[in-house]
Order: C-alpha cells, then sequence, then structure tokens
C-alpha cells in the first residue's frame, strides 16, 4: 500500500483504490490535455473524475498496479495534493479574459506557480491571484494573495479556511508586479525561517504579532 502522496496517490475510502491530480498551472489546460485525461479514465476504469477547488481533475479509483502506467500516458507531473507545502495557486481570468479586471492575474499567477507549487514549507500553503476586488481567487483566505486594482497590485497575508477561519491582512498596496513578487518571496522566506512546524502563515502571525512580522519583511 502507498502512502498518501507517494506516486501523486492519495488512497480513497475503499481502501484498495487511489486517486491522482495531475498537476494544472492555475487551471489552464489544453483541448490535448483534456483529451489524455478522458482516455486515461475510461482506459483505466477511473471511478470518477472530479474538478478540484485547487483547479485540477483528480482521477478517482485507480488501482494501485495501474498508477505508474497511467502517468506514463498522462506525461504530465502530479499536483501538490499532499505534504507541508505550496499546494496550489488559484487563479481568476484577469486581463485575459475578464472586463473586470485591473491587472493580469493569469500571467502573475502563472509566475508564481512556476516558484512555488510544490516547495516545501513549514506548513501547507495556498496562494492566490485576483484580477479585481472581487477576489475570485478566495484572497481572504489563502496564506499569500495578490488582489489587482488600477493603482497596482495590493498584497494580503495571513488567510486561511480550516475549521477557525483567519481572515487575511492587507500587507502593502500599490505594488508592481515586480515588487509584488519580491515582496512575497520576502514573506516566504520569512515564514520558512520562523514559523513553527504546522503553523500556517496565519497563526505565526497572530503568535508574534503583526507589526513585528511587518516590520521584518518590509525592511
Amino acid at each position: 500500500m502507498l502512502k498518501d502522496g507517494e506516486k501523486g496517490a492519495i488512497l480513497q475510502r475503499d481502501k484498495e483504490t487511489y486517486a491522482i491530480a495531475p498537476h494544472l498551472p492555475c487551471g489552464v489546460v489544453s483541448p490535448e490535455t483534456l483529451r489524455k485525461i478522458a482516455d486515461a479514465a475510461e482506459k483505466f476504469n477511473c471511478a470518477a473524475l472530479k474538478v478540484t477547488s485547487a483547479a485540477r481533475i483528480a482521477m478517482v479509483g485507480i488501482k494501485e498496479e495501474d498508477i505508474d502506467q497511467v502517468w506514463a500516458e498522462l506525461g504530465m507531473a502530479p499536483g501538490a495534493a499532499v505534504g507541508l507545502c505550496v499546494r496550489s495557486v488559484k487563479v481568476c481570468p484577469g486581463t485575459a479574459f475578464c472586463k473586470l479586471a485591473q491587472q493580469d492575474s493569469l500571467g502573475v499567477g502563472m509566475k508564481l506557480d512556476e516558484i512555488y507549487h510544490g516547495m516545501e514549507f513549514p506548513s501547507k500553503t495556498k496562494m492566490g491571484v485576483s484580477g479585481c476586488n472581487n477576489q475570485c481567487a478566495e484572497n481572504c483566505i489563502k496564506d499569500v494573495s495578490l488582489v489587482g486594482k488600477k493603482s497596482g497590485w495590493t498584497l494580503m497575508v495571513g488567510g486561511c479556511g480550516t475549521g477557525k477561519p483567519r481572515l487575511a491582512d492587507v500587507l502593502e498596496e500599490g505594488l508592481s508586479t515586480e515588487d509584488a513578487l519580491k515582496r512575497i518571496d520576502k514573506v516566504l522566506t520569512y515564514y520558512k525561517e520562523n514559523a513553527n512546524k504546522g503553523e500556517r502563515v496565519g497563526k505565526m502571525i497572530d503568535r508574534i504579532g503583526f507589526d513585528a512580522f511587518r516590520s521584518a519583511v518590509m525592511g
């Protein structure tokens, strides 16, 4: 029996079959990729295909002996569904498609995904990028997120949507894309170096105080 996360597989309720979720950066997917997933699902008799909250497509009900072959046919990397790492970067369509967008959330989200997806941290970490203040990427419950406004990016930190939810704090506003990416790097570096194991960004902030955190990452 595989451990959760081994080979990108998660044991299901029946204790016999597994689910895998290929990584789809920011939920963007091509017709070719959809065909690969559909063909593999039919070939290996998947019980279900489920679009996840991380904008991936979970293939549910795969036999352990078929997992390697499924990955080989997909030719894709697993999504980081478990572990103490950046699980996902949730992104709205942004200026690429949405008439309401003020900033290019899709382009910035792709950069964040490329840099941070799967990177290890003291706890699971979720990120979001929204192109306008409607915050369709659920910024208020993301560990680190960006909101696009006419004046630039607003950086939010410390959101968490668990059983004890915590709304994100606004750290900085009016950032250019370059400055936003640099500040996120400082935030996550500080988090990696100062958080306790299993401590989300918001819990770390509550422990040390927002003013102390802000001073440390804005210096």
